[in-house]
């Protein structure tokens, strides 16, 4: 049985948003009755500083070596994480544990939250051998789908006026598929191919529908040009063509230019990080904690080629999509995560993912008001 869509989530700039349910806190309007005291009082207490709060919770009783020994391994895990985010942490060494280890804690999150622009977690962690604080830093995709159409492309290449711009733009897609590694809804383990292949099953058991076969015929075409334009704009020709078609592209108009910029921008990053893709920093706290009892949706759903980006075709994907993502308790995302455990860091950092996927908002962009 076919499911009932919830409304639809708003667009911005033509990148569609998935469903976020915000929670927010709504004060009464009516303010309430002023309390005073019955005598004068200094406010002295405003000019003081307060230290963080313990949490309370049960921690196991150590011995006076064992402190000393985790907190020799903290504070070199700590020197090893302030070397790495440059900043200069608070002296807590002369204070007693646990409060100098909860104390120094508290600095470095609210050093590393107003310094470093991906940061998002820190946390320490123990084993039988030591303990080392781990830091997470992740680029936020904002519940965005990052679905490229390809039916506005083919479009495109019927114009001969447009022939150059189609031209570079098949440079742009191939690089996608095949560096960036981005799949075809037309690949038959790609997600968006059996989502597809859904909503056909869907059209055909709904023999009461009168627009059936309206429905029927938008699919058999996105069936059609996908395969079509996946054997072209999918041919490795393409991406080794890229700087040759780049280099001698000549503008004729403000779409031409815009085609220029973006494609200018992407090879680029293709030169900047010529083996690199976009799911080369995919990783979770999963990945490090012992408990992975939740399901997470992965990348690959949310970024794709798909056929179009309007009608009826693309609005119903959109929400069916959008209720089985309501369905994962957290997404995957680019993510690094450090640990500061006395062995060497590699220097990586989301550079990468912060670029391509601003392009990849561009180029969705760019067809749609093609």
């Amino acid at each position: 049985r076919r499911k009932k869509a919830k409304a639809i989530a708003p667009t911005t700039n033509g990148i569609f948003r998935m469903d976020e349910t915000p929670e927010r806190c709504f004060g009464n309007k009516e303010r309430q009755a002023e309390i005073l005291s019955h005598q004068p009082t200094t406010n002295g207490f405003l000019k003081a500083t307060f230290l963080p709060k313990l949490r309370e919770r049960k921690t196991e009783k150590l011995s006076a070596i064992e402190t000393k020994l985790m907190e020799r391994d903290f504070y070199n895990s700590l020197s090893q994480l302030a070397e790495n985010y440059q900043i200069q942490t608070k002296p807590t060494k002369h204070l007693e544990y646990p409060y100098n280890i909860a104390l120094a804690l508290d600095d470095v999150e609210y050093q590393l939250k107003n310094k470093v622009e991906d940061w998002e977690d820190v946390r320490l962690i123990k084993t039988e051998e030591k303990i080392y604080l781990i830091s997470k830093e992740h680029y936020d995709t904002s519940s965005t789908l990052y679905y490229i159409p390809i039916i506005p492309l083919y479009r495109l290449s019927k114009n001969p006026k447009r022939k150059p711009a189609t031209e570079l733009l098949k440079s742009v897609y191939s690089y996608m598929y095949h560096i960036a590694q981005i799949p075809c809804y037309r690949d038959q383990n790609s997600y968006l191919y059996w989502m597809y292949e859904m909503i056909r099953d869907w059209i055909v058991s709904d023999d009461e529908n009168e627009d059936t076969p309206t429905y029927l015929s938008e699919l058999k075409q996105a069936e059609i040009i996908g395969e079509l334009m996946a054997k072209k704009i999918f041919s490795n020709q393409n991406l080794n063509r890229f700087k040759e078609r780049l280099y001698a592209f000549q503008s004729k108009d403000k779409f031409d230019n815009d085609c220029f910029l973006l494609a200018s921008k992407i090879f680029e990053l293709y030169r900047d990080y010529p083996n690199e893709n976009i799911y080369r920093n995919t990783q979770s706290w999963s990945n490090i904690e012992e408990d992975e009892g939740y399901s997470s949706l992965s990348m690959d759903k949310y970024i794709s080629f798909c056929a179009e980006y309007k009608g009826w075709l693309f609005q119903t994907l959109f929400e069916n999509v959008n209720m089985e993502f309501q369905e994962y308790a957290s997404t995957e995302e680019p993510t690094i995560i450090k640990k500061f455990d006395g062995s060497d860091l590699t220097n990586i950092n989301l550079d990468y993912e912060k670029r391509i996927f601003r392009l990849i908002e561009e180029l969705i962009d760019l067809l749609n008001n093609s």
